[in-house]
């Protein structure tokens, strides 16, 4: 009798095989340039690394510009405001998830860093390090270790460049020092922005804490409203290594655990599989630099794969979506992070192969990664996973912050939702479960303002934005209770619209902000509708419209902004009732 394999085993079979076939290559083809144009650099789009943003709509602008030096940005920026042009920038990746690259209308200009991209100076004895912002993070920890300096914290995806991480507060995982926000690693920013005839139509500022305080804490998370990062001169640390272990274990006391895990590891994290009530513990500390190991953090997510592979897990995926097939689900779930966990995540000791924990290395080489980027063109035979020009992954991020005070809370309210329904969140465990990084309180007026614990969400995301999701109401209920409940922060750099609503009133110091961004840029040259709606200037983040509710536009408060014709209506939340949800009516399993 011949056996005959699901096309979930088939599904796990190729994404492991775009493991271990890719554990050492380098060949993929490398992301495009987020800004596209129809003739030169005029008549242009941008959108984002996933190919759409969550309104799926199209951001335009006539032209863009690629300046090299920071003479010609001030040229650039001069010309258009003398003109009241709109302006907003790009990146060399663009990887925030919301419209913070759109500009207004289609006569705009799109101002592209991708070749502000060089190290300024690197000054040892001082521990300081200045670069352009268009520098990713990837060259920025390089040009430190040459020097034999180190950035303590960053995000664990090195695709970002400084202009990015300020633009949007991006973070790693510590409670220690000055806690794991990038930006309060800053000493120094030089910004671009709109001047007065008298100025020559734009003005360069040099602001740092101790000569231009409340400027300082504005440019630190300034959302690309106060101009163009030019320069950032950052203040470092001595190189150090890291000694790093993965711990899994039942989720029985987890939310204890969490509240002290971080004062005990100075880099601990967590992921957290609910549906499995399992989580993953990051045992990560700082050692001596002359501690033996040269391990290497290559994440496995996070390199090269094929793109033929890529296709048939995503069809995968999107049968069991249409089959409603939570049990294939959770089966692929749970085999896919036991493998991770297996495989070490992609940690070796030397670079080459895993031998045991702990896995010790220099901080360059361990604290983050992203391999899919180091790569030549070979026709999108390989990509990473998220490349829009393949058919790969497709996926909603909600991120958000809760005060640590509240978070055992929080989790306990997560638990409640599993025992409901057990399969309920293996679509997050497929996407690698909860990550859950540790944030401290920032001097940024737009940055964290307690401890707090930063709750990472990865999920399937329809390419027909009027398909609902399997279990979409318990991801949802999670997304209310975290906002509403807990009066979370969101990540500036991810979510769906709904986390933006309102939010500037979650912060204190906005008022602060905002006069530093009348004051640099009065007639609003560089915002957008966007920028304006999650200020509180203008408008309102959530768009209402029919199955509105099933992409995150908006909260769902009739039947029609779900999909009652595929039997998701809008209903109370099971454990927070005050969350209004799309849910399948009449199945246990909705």
């Amino acid at each position: 009798m011949a056996f005959r394999f699901s096309p979930s085993y088939w599904r796990i079979v190729l994404g492991l095989c775009c493991m271990f076939t890719l554990v050492h290559t380098a060949l993929s083809t490398p992301p495009e340039d987020p800004v596209r144009c129809v003739s030169g650099n005029t008549d242009c789009s941008v959108t984002n690394s996933y190919g759409v943003f969550p309104d799926r709509s199209t951001c335009r602008a006539a032209n863009v510009a690629y300046p090299t030096t920071e003479a010609e940005l001030v040229s650039i920026v001069a010309a258009a405001t003398k003109t009241r042009r709109k302006m907003r920038v790009t990146t060399r990746y663009s990887h925030s998830i919301p419209k913070l690259a759109c500009t207004d209308g289609t006569n705009g200009l799109f101002i592209s860093t991708k070749f502000l991209n060089h190290t300024v100076q690197a000054d040892a004895g001082a521990m300081t390090l200045t670069v352009e912002s268009g520098v990713t993070l990837r060259q920025l920890i390089t040009e430190a270790a040459k020097v034999g300096l180190a950035l303590p914290y960053a995000p664990y995806w090195w695709g970002l460049t400084v202009g990015g991480m300020l633009g949007t507060g991006a973070h790693g995982s510590s409670l220690w020092g000055k806690g794991s926000a990038v930006h309060d690693y800053v000493t120094e920013i030089k910004i671009v922005s709109p001047g007065s005839v008298n100025d020559g139509f734009a003005k360069v500022r040099v602001l740092s804490e101790s000569t231009t305080p409340v400027e300082f804490n504005a440019a630190k998370v300034s959302l690309g409203v106060l101009g163009v990062i030019s320069q950032v001169t950052f203040g470092l640390q001595p190189m150090f290594k890291r000694s790093l272990k993965y711990v899994m274990k039942n989720d029985l006391d987890f939310d204890d655990q969490v509240l002290t895990l971080g004062e005990k590891h100075e880099f601990a994290d967590f992921v957290w599989l609910p549906s499995q009530g399992k989580v993953v513990y990051r045992m990560d500390d700082r050692v001596a630099v002359n501690t033996p190991g040269n391990g290497l953090y290559d994440f496995l997510p996070f390199r090269s794969q094929p793109s033929a592979a890529l296709a048939i897990i995503r069809s995968s995926e999107e049968k069991q979506e249409i089959f409603r097939d939570a049990t294939g689900k959770c089966a692929e779930a749970t085999l896919l992070s036991s493998t991770l966990f297996s495989t070490s995540y992609g940690l070796t000791n030397n670079g080459i192969a895993f031998t045991g924990y702990p896995v010790i290395g220099s901080q360059n080489r361990m604290m983050t990664s992203g391999s899919c980027l180091d790569s030549l063109q070979d026709g999108l035979t390989t990509a990473c996973a998220w490349d829009s020009r393949i058919k790969g992954e497709f996926y909603h991020q909600t991120c958000f912050s809760i005060p640590l005070t509240q978070v055992k809370s929080f989790i306990t309210d997560i638990k409640s939702l599993v025992k409901i329904d057990q399969k309920s969140l293996c679509g997050l465990e497929l996407y690698n479960g909860i990550l859950m990084r540790y944030v401290t309180a920032s001097p940024a007026y737009l940055g964290k303002d307690t401890e707090a614990i930063d709750f990472d969400l990865t999920y399937y995301r329809a390419k027909d934005p009027l398909t609902p999701r399997l279990y979409e109401d318990f991801i949802e209920e999670i997304e209310q209770i975290a906002l509403f409940k807990y009066n979370a922060l969101p990540h500036w750099g991810k979510n769906r619209n709904v986390a933006f609503d309102g939010v500037i009133k979650k912060y204190k110091n906005a008022p602060a902000f905002l006069r530093v961004k009348k004051s640099y840029d009065p007639d609003g040259l560089f915002s957008s509708e966007w920028t304006d709606q999650i200020l509180g200037i203008k408008g309102n983040a959530t768009i209402v419209k029919a199955g509105c509710a099933l992409e995150g536009l908006c909260i769902c408060s009739e039947d029609a902004h779900c999909a009652p014709t595929k039997g998701y209506m809008c209903r109370p939340g099971k454990v927070y009732k005050e969350a209004r949800v799309c849910t399948r009516v009449g199945d246990i399993n909705a």
